[in-house]
């Protein structure tokens, strides 16, 4: 596991994205909707002219919609060779948390929402930062969908 990560934030907790999987950042731009995609999927946009799904992590995670606001970014994961975009409420920074910091997630209580989507937990300056399994949120992981 990597040692940096972007911190964002979705419905007020505090997540981490492994940098390794980030393709790029960029700011909210309404997607292209696509008829007959689940509700989380909130269209597609074009990323260096390639055709990119953008999924809303609040609604992926079953946290309340809200509406984009100018802090809220667009993280292009390149997964398996495949852009994602994911909706975040904010992207702050990029922190160096060493991997013995994360705790594995299975003490979290299990149950539709952002659980099974999270792989570990680390505390952070006094804050705990929920690790996004980019395998998982993506769809990427068959298991998940």
């Amino acid at each position: 596991m990597s040692a940096l990560h972007l911190l964002c934030k979705i419905d007020g907790g505090n997540y981490a994205i492994p940098a390794g999987d980030i393709f790029q950042l960029d700011s909210y731009a309404e997607p292209t909707k696509v008829p007959g995609t689940k509700p989380y999927v909130l269209g597609v946009t074009q990323v260096r002219q390639q055709v990119v799904p953008v999924i809303d992590l609040r609604l992926r995670f079953g946290f309340p919609k809200l509406a984009p606001t100018p802090d809220s970014r667009v993280v292009v994961l390149n997964i398996r060779q495949r852009l994602v975009g994911l909706l975040v409420d904010s992207a702050r920074e990029v922190e160096n948390i060493p991997p013995e910091l994360f705790q594995l997630s299975a003490g979290l209580p299990s149950g539709d929402g952002a659980h099974g989507f999270v792989s570990a937990v680390a505390e952070l300056k006094g804050k705990l930062i929920l690790l996004i399994d980019s395998l998982k949120v993506t769809g990427e992981d068959k298991n998940h969908g």
